[in-house]
């Protein structure tokens, strides 16, 4: 899809909410309080941890199970993920999944709920997430899933998995640092694995995500051709476990791994294929020869053609 002249049929989009954006500034300035309270060695390590797990559950569940079906696994093993998923504080499930469905069906248009080439840096970054535009779940892009009736109260009460996160993190931090797990409310305790390795975490995680909805449409380097301006970055593949090969990803969205070539290190695609050793995951979906070395899609398609047809006379 062509994004020449799109900028004269922009949508009206809606200003930011106050109250959505006042929250959003409180969730950033709250690990500031860790000046006053002191941070333990173990306060960082569970922000470390808790940014690369709370990663993968977003890159390998998040987009690559509930946005894109690469791969099947359980009922129960879905809700779980789907459930550690939330701990992200990126809303609900399907909520994450349908608007994600939208984006690449629509990718640097209009149209587009997040594009950087037609509304910004900012609104691609953060300001869609702010406005009203995109505060209600999709259901009707979603309803391959919308069967599940734990899904949809997941996603409804969406709250749930980060304040069970929390208190978690308060119980533990209040044992490793205070000694008890009545240390929970004190300073060092509960209070300062919160700010750290909760909302730091969390903090760190949103631009992670986020980056790949505005930086990887910016900087990068463009390998196929996908009438958008996605593009492949070894530096933000890294900080998101795989998700900055975005240009191989857009060229082909039905695979599981989106570092298409074995340099290109896929760390959530590693750790998928690692859980199908065990049945947990199940029907990897890989990129196809004929995908990975063309260069747009008319190229691929016939190259499936030749394949298909050297198939028959083999």
């Amino acid at each position: 899809m062509s994004t020449e002249g799109i900028t004269s049929t922009l949508e009206n989009r809606k200003p930011v909410r106050f109250g959505k954006t006042a929250e959003m500034v409180l969730i950033h300035m709250v690990p500031l309080l860790a000046f006053f309270t002191g941070a333990t060695l173990f306060d960082w390590t569970a922000a470390i941890v808790l940014y690369f797990l709370r990663m993968f559950f977003v890159t390998g569940f998040y987009h690559r199970y509930f946005s894109h079906r690469t791969f099947k696994t359980s009922r129960l093993f879905q809700f779980l993920m789907a459930f550690a998923a939330e701990t992200s504080m990126q809303k609900g499930v399907l909520w994450w999944a349908a608007h994600h469905r939208v984006h690449h069906r629509t990718s640097d248009t209009p149209a587009d709920p997040h594009s950087m080439k037609v509304y910004g840096f900012w609104y691609s970054h953060i300001g869609w997430i702010l406005g009203p535009d995109y505060k209600e779940t999709d259901f009707e892009g979603i309803s391959d899933f919308t069967k599940y009736k734990e899904l949809r109260w997941l996603n409804k009460h969406y709250v749930v998995p980060p304040v069970a996160l929390m208190l978690l993190l308060m119980v533990l931090g209040g044992i490793v640092n205070g000694g008890s797990i009545w240390a929970m409310f004190s300073v060092p305790g509960g209070l300062s694995t919160l700010l750290i390795g909760f909302f730091l975490s969390t903090v760190a995680l949103y631009h992670g995500t986020f980056s790949i909805n505005s930086l990887m449409h910016k900087i990068g380097r463009k390998r196929y051709e996908t009438g958008d301006e996605s593009k492949n970055s070894a530096i933000l593949a890294l900080v998101t476990l795989g998700e900055g090969w975005h240009n191989n990803h857009h060229y082909y969205e039905s695979s599981t791994r989106q570092g298409f070539f074995w340099w290109e290190f896929d760390i959530t695609y590693y750790l998928l294929k690692m859980l199908s050793w065990f049945g947990i995951v199940w029907d990897i979906k890989e990129v196809p020869k004929h995908i990975k070395y063309s260069k747009n899609k008319q190229e691929a398609y016939q190259l499936k053609k030749k394949y298909e047809e050297l198939k028959k006379t083999a």
